[in-house]
């Protein structure tokens, strides 16, 4: 498919993806006789994934490192293991906070809904 089409199904857009290719997250896009990118079902499951990665708070640097990992093959499974299970952690962290956060603003709604906060 080509980056207009790809853009749509990935929800990023073209100048993204352009920018993911130049940094090195997206490798080897191949190209069609007239020199435009051809993207894959496999690119799409990877850009997927880098997203989750993002939308769960994982900084690009990280990502990056994870993706050159990736590329290096199955000799650093236990490194990209050992990587996502650090990011685990932290989105765990983030999470139990965000409740925390959830918590306190229900209180004070609740405060609200029975008058007692003016």
């Amino acid at each position: 498919m080509n980056i207009r089409e790809f853009s749509k199904q990935v929800g990023l857009s073209s100048h993204t993806l352009r920018y993911y290719e130049k940094i090195g997250l997206l490798k080897n896009i191949q190209r069609s006789v007239s020199g435009h990118r051809v993207y894959t079902n496999k690119d799409k499951s990877w850009i997927e994934f880098v997203k989750r990665l993002k939308d769960t708070g994982m900084p690009l640097d990280e990502i990056l490192v994870y993706a050159s990992l990736r590329e290096n093959g199955t000799e650093t499974l236990k490194e990209r293991q050992q990587l996502l299970e650090q990011h685990r952690e932290e989105l765990i962290r983030h999470i139990e906070m965000q409740q925390k956060h959830l918590s306190a603003l229900d209180d004070k709604i609740m405060l609200y809904k029975q008058g007692k906060v003016a």
